[in-house]
């Protein structure tokens, strides 16, 4: 019966052998065993040399591996440290779409507006003035300038929707959200009046020209700037239409209040598209995007302030 304390070796014997004209003492140590041990032989047969043992009883064979040289090069190497993966954070809305994310920016942009105006406001009541009197008044001159201006800008970027050979502005065709023709209905209307029409002023002129560029350049942009602009006039610009017409036109249905079927469902259609396509977009593209997105709202909120322009 073997000791407990000695491992089982395996010796491969060769098949074929040659005496030896006199027995040879070969002597086998074991160092893997605190308790040295040895083993001699002392027939005539070679035995292999064995570079080391395995304890079968308390090591798997599977994690043995010959020792190795520690003046090796790789021994001398630091150890390699796995990097953790980092995950962006999404954006404010990016979830749901980058119309989503263009809503947030333009809120944030009219929280900033509010603040503004309050601190101003805190000022007056500092010096102890008193606006409590001050009233928005519409004039007919500025209203007609706003549909002037207006109507530019949507006959521009409708044309150039029309227009475009490439084939992502196919997507925003005869969305039923056209303007340029009820603004054009309106002016005719206004210029029967014995009022002038006047020509577009120059900051209207240079925001087209910049819309054109986009257009070439970058249609991801001018997508942004396209569906802000049809935004901007639903929710904002056709109500304080209407209380312009109540003030200066006896209340008349004006034709850019008019729509070929709900305005609400004809913009989540082109909202739905917009966010679809802007799926293929980079992360940078997008980021643009929503920088364009301040740029929209200050040009169209200049356009609103031209109906108080005397």
């Amino acid at each position: 019966m073997k000791p407990p304390h000695i491992a089982a070796a395996t010796v491969n014997l060769p098949t074929t052998f040659t005496p030896s004209p006199q027995p040879t003492r070969t002597s086998l140590h074991y160092p893997l065993h605190s308790t040295p041990t040895r083993i001699t032989l002392t027939n005539s047969i070679r035995v292999p040399f064995i570079s080391y043992c395995i304890n079968s009883t308390t090591t798997d064979s599977s994690t043995i591996s010959p020792p190795q040289d520690e003046s090796s090069p790789n021994n001398l190497l630091p150890p390699v440290k796995k990097k953790r993966k980092a995950y962006r954070r999404l954006r404010p809305g990016e979830a749901q779409g980058i119309t989503e994310e263009m809503r947030f920016v333009a809120m944030k942009l009219r929280e900033k507006k509010l603040k503004l105006e309050t601190d101003k406001l805190d000022e007056r009541e500092g010096d102890g003035s008193n606006d409590d009197d001050r009233t928005w008044e519409p004039e007919l001159d500025g209203f007609l300038r706003y549909l002037v201006d207006s109507e530019f800008v949507f006959r521009t970027v409708e044309r150039m929707v029309d227009e475009s050979q490439d084939v992502s502005f196919a997507y925003f065709r005869n969305s039923g959200l056209e303007r340029s023709e009820s603004f054009a209905k309106d002016i005719e209307w206004l210029g029967q009046q014995d009022v002038t029409v006047p020509e577009p002023l120059f900051t209207s002129k240079k925001y087209v020209k910049y819309l054109e560029e986009l257009a070439a350049q970058s249609p991801p942009l001018f997508f942004c700037h396209l569906y802000n602009i049809y935004f901007s006039h639903i929710a904002g610009g056709q109500v304080i239409a209407r209380k312009v017409s109540e003030k200066l036109l006896e209340g008349k249905e004006l034709a850019i209040c008019q729509w070929p079927g709900d305005p609400e469902e004809l913009l989540k259609g082109m909202r739905d598209k917009l966010n679809a396509l802007a799926q293929h977009w980079s992360r940078d593209e997008k980021n643009k995007c929503l920088k364009e997105t301040n740029k929209c709202f200050m040009y169209m909120g200049t356009l609103i302030r031209l109906i108080i322009m005397r």
